[in-house]
């Protein structure tokens, strides 16, 4: 599935830096930076709930889909 997380953004929006956002979040901080760092980084479940309930946000506000490449003919 083309799903990428759009962290890098929805934190910067909001001002903080990723050691902040782990640490509202209640999240790993290998975890926040990997987000932050790598928008192909899927959050788990849980991490998932976890920025969802403290932001008070849909999923949808920092994961996109993205159109698949499709492979060219040989």
């Amino acid at each position: 599935m083309p799903v990428r997380n759009t962290i890098k953004a929805f934190i910067n929006a909001r001002g903080i830096t990723p050691y902040q956002f782990g640490k509202e979040t209640g999240i790993a901080q290998g975890t926040a930076y990997a987000l932050y760092n790598n928008p192909e980084q899927r959050p788990s479940p849980s991490v998932l709930d976890k920025i969802c309930d403290f932001y008070e946000v849909q999923p949808s506000a920092f994961l996109e889909w993205v159109k698949p490449r499709k492979e060219k003919d040989k």
